[in-house]
C-alpha cells in the first residue's frame, strides 16, 4: 500500500513551525490590547476559549467525543484532578505571560520559553525518576549559570521567566497523565476556568469605571479574539506533533522564544545589554547540547568518558 509519509511530515513541519510562530508573535497581539487590564484579558482569554472550542466541536462534530472523555474523567478521579491541576497551572501561566508582555517583560519571558525544555527534563528526574546522560547534566548546568548571571547582573530574581517555565513544565507533566485530544483537552481545560472568569468578569464590570468593552468595538473584538489566537497554535502544534519526530519537535519549540526575544529588543525596545547576551549565549549552547544530547556520537563519547556508568545501565 503507498503511503504519503513525505507529504504527512512535510504537513506536520508546516503545522509546528506556523504554531511556534504564532507562539512567537503573541506578544504583538496583546499590547494591541490597550486599554484592558491583565486580568480582564485573562478572563476574555479563557471564556472565549472555551467559546471556540465548543464551536469547533460542534463544527466538527466531536461533541460526543467530549461528553466521552468527561465521562472518563469522571470514573477516573485521579485523572481529573491532575487535569484541574492543569488548568490551573496553564492559567497562571497565561497570566503571568499577559502581565509581562503588558508590562515591558518581552525578553524575560522569552528566557522562560528557552529554558522550559530545561525545566520539563528536571521535572522528568524529580516525578518521573528520568536519568540524565552526561550531556544532558552538562546542558543544565550551563543554563543554570546563564540564569544565575542575569540574576547577579540585574540584581533581581529572573521570577518571570521560571514561573513560564515551571508552570508551563509541570502543566506538561500532570497532561501527560491525562492523555487527551487536543480540541477536547483544551475545551475541558477552559470550561473548569470559565465559571471563575464568568464571576470576575462580572465583578470587575459591575464595580469598574471602566464599564463593558462592547463601547470600544475594536477592544471589544479584540478580546473575543484571545480564545481564536489561544486555540488555533495549540491545534496546529497537536496536528503537526503527531506527524512528526519528537526530535524535530524539539528542534522547532526554538522558534517562539527567538522571535520573542527580537520582539523585546528591536520592536519593544527593551534592554539587553552584554551581559544579558553572555547569559542567554550560555542557555542556547546548552540547548544546542541539550538537543543533540541522544545522538549517536555524543552517547559513544560518553560511553567512552563514562564506561563505568553505561555498563551500570546495562
Amino acid at each position: 500500500m503507498k503511503t504519503d509519509r513525505p507529504n504527512d511530515q512535510l504537513l506536520g513541519a508546516l503545522a509546528a513551525s506556523a504554531a511556534y510562530f504564532l507562539w512567537g508573535i503573541l506578544p504583538i497581539y496583546w499590547k494591541m490590547i490597550d486599554g484592558a487590564t491583565s486580568e480582564e484579558v485573562l478572563a476574555h482569554r479563557i471564556l472565549w476559549s472555551f467559546v471556540f472550542m465548543i464551536v469547533l466541536l460542534l463544527v466538527t462534530r466531536q461533541m460526543k467525543t467530549l461528553a466521552a472523555d468527561i465521562k472518563a474523567l469522571a470514573a477516573a478521579p485521579r485523572k481529573a484532578a491532575s487535569l484541574i491541576g492543569a488548568s490551573v497551572l496553564i492559567t497562571l501561566n497565561w497570566y503571568t505571560f499577559i502581565w509581562a508582555v503588558n508590562h515591558g517583560h518581552v525578553v524575560e519571558s522569552s528566557l522562560g520559553y528557552y529554558i522550559n525544555p530545561l525545566i520539563s527534563v528536571l521535572l522528568g528526574v524529580i516525578f518521573l525518576k528520568e536519568r540524565l546522560s552526561l550531556w544532558q547534566m552538562v546542558s543544565v548546568a550551563l543554563a543554570t549559570a546563564g540564569v544565575l548571571i542575569m540574576t547577579i547582573h540585574a540584581g533581581t530574581f529572573p521570577w518571570i521567566s521560571l514561573i513560564l517555565a515551571l508552570t508551563f513544565g509541570l502543566y506538561g507533566l500532570l497532561k501527560k497523565t491525562v492523555r487527551l485530544s487536543a480540541m477536547t483537552g483544551l475545551a475541558i481545560e477552559t470550561s473548569i476556568m470559565t465559571p471563575v472568569a464568568l464571576i470576575f468578569l462580572a465583578f470587575y464590570y459591575a464595580n469598574s469605571r471602566h464599564g463593558l468593552p462592547i463601547a470600544d468595538p475594536a477592544l471589544t473584538w479584540l478580546l473575543i479574539g484571545a480564545g481564536v489566537v489561544t486555540a488555533v497554535p495549540l491545534l496546529l502544534f497537536a496536528a503537526g506533533a503527531n506527524r512528526i519526530s519528537l526530535s524535530m519537535v524539539g528542534f522547532f519549540q526554538y522558534i517562539a522564544p527567538t522571535i520573542m526575544l527580537i520582539l523585546g529588543t528591536l520592536l519593544y525596545h527593551e534592554p539587553f545589554n552584554h551581559q544579558d547576551f553572555i547569559a542567554f549565549l550560555l542557555i542556547w549552547i546548552s540547548l544546542a547540547l541539550f538537543t543533540v544530547a541522544q545522538t549517536k556520537p555524543f552517547t559513544r563519547l560518553e560511553n567512552k568518558l563514562l564506561p563505568q556508568r553505561f555498563s551500570a545501565n546495562r
